[in-house]
């Protein structure tokens, strides 16, 4: 069956084993795989997700020791946010505190509790406690509780200048429908996709532009079933939008084209196959550096250069 929805998003971090350590350890996500950036080779690309790395839970990073600090701003996404079950947001909350993490009060937002915080770079997250979120699966090789555990994503919010364009991609190409309206915030939702279901625009005109940096949001993916529903809506970003995406290029785990919304946020159309499961056993995701095959030739030089992650944070 073919769902709509968030497929990943990625995002630019400073050092290797301080990200891996916070979202493995704090977060309690599943590091799901250890590669390379594929055009910036000397530089890991890390992704972290449920057991078994499925669409709509895979945050993923491109960590560079020295990256200079983003700046938010329009045309970026400026929060990231979780879903948890409803009762764990006072355990967050402590766990937040213990960890030293930097936190907001939690507060309310389309009807359910948000607990707003920042990665160690600046990267803006959020956990939302969902009703029912607790009968979904969740990742239990970590010290989070079950009962607590990140189920994937909730949303990713969307700081563009104006609202309507951006809303007219993510419902005609993407299958979403408006659900809401909050302030200045609307919020577009893919019916029957609980797990990365939701995208929130954000349309605030007059700002500064974002700059890339240690912590920005790279881009968002967004899923296509296969070839065939990736073909779709490339075929329907041209003749309804004029817009024109890259040729497809192959990360391995999945198939990718991209493409500048109207705000000027980086999006991606990734398929659902083949996972990433296709080069390692699914029980021992993340141990092993994986190389895509034009690299693996390189493999000495590249570990040569990859930074040390046995070393503490």
């Amino acid at each position: 069956m073919t769902r709509n929805g968030i497929h990943h998003v990625t995002a630019i971090a400073g050092p290797a084993r301080r990200n891996l350590d916070f979202y493995t350890r704090t977060l309690g996500l599943r590091f799901v795989k250890k590669t390379v950036n594929f055009d910036d080779p000397g530089t890991y690309h890390f992704y972290f997700g449920d057991e078994a790395g499925n669409p709509g839970t895979i945050l993923t990073f491109f960590p560079w020791d020295h990256v200079a600090p983003g700046r938010l701003g329009v045309g970026e996404t400026s929060e990231t946010a979780f879903r948890v079950p409803e009762a764990s947001i006072g355990y967050w909350t402590h766990r937040l505190v213990e960890k030293g993490v930097a936190h907001e009060a939690p507060v309310k937002r389309f009807g359910d509790t948000v607990l707003a915080f920042r990665d160690p770079d600046g990267m803006r997250l959020s956990v939302v406690g969902v009703p029912g979120a607790e009968s979904e699966p969740a990742w239990g090789g970590s010290d989070v509780p079950a009962e607590a555990a990140i189920r994937g994503f909730h949303a990713v919010r969307l700081l563009v200048a104006d609202a309507a364009p951006t809303g007219a991609i993510l419902t005609d190409v993407f299958g979403f429908a408006e659900a809401g309206r909050e302030d200045t915030i609307v919020r577009y939702k893919v019916e029957g996709t609980e797990v990365g279901g939701i995208v929130d625009v954000h349309g605030a005109g007059g700002f500064l532009p974002a700059r890339m940096g240690g912590g920005s949001v790279h881009h968002v993916a967004f899923r296509a079933a296969d070839d065939a529903g990736q073909a779709e809506m490339v075929k329907k970003l041209a003749a309804n939008h004029g817009i024109r995406t890259t040729e497809q290029k192959n990360r391995d785990y999945f198939r990718s084209v991209y493409f500048r919304e109207p705000g000027g946020i980086l999006f991606e159309i990734a398929t659902d196959v083949p996972g990433f499961a296709v080069d390692e056993p699914a029980a021992s995701l993340g141990q092993a550096l994986k190389l895509p095959r034009f690299l693996e030739r390189r493999r000495s030089e590249i570990e040569a250069v990859l930074p040390n992650l046995t070393e503490a944070a």
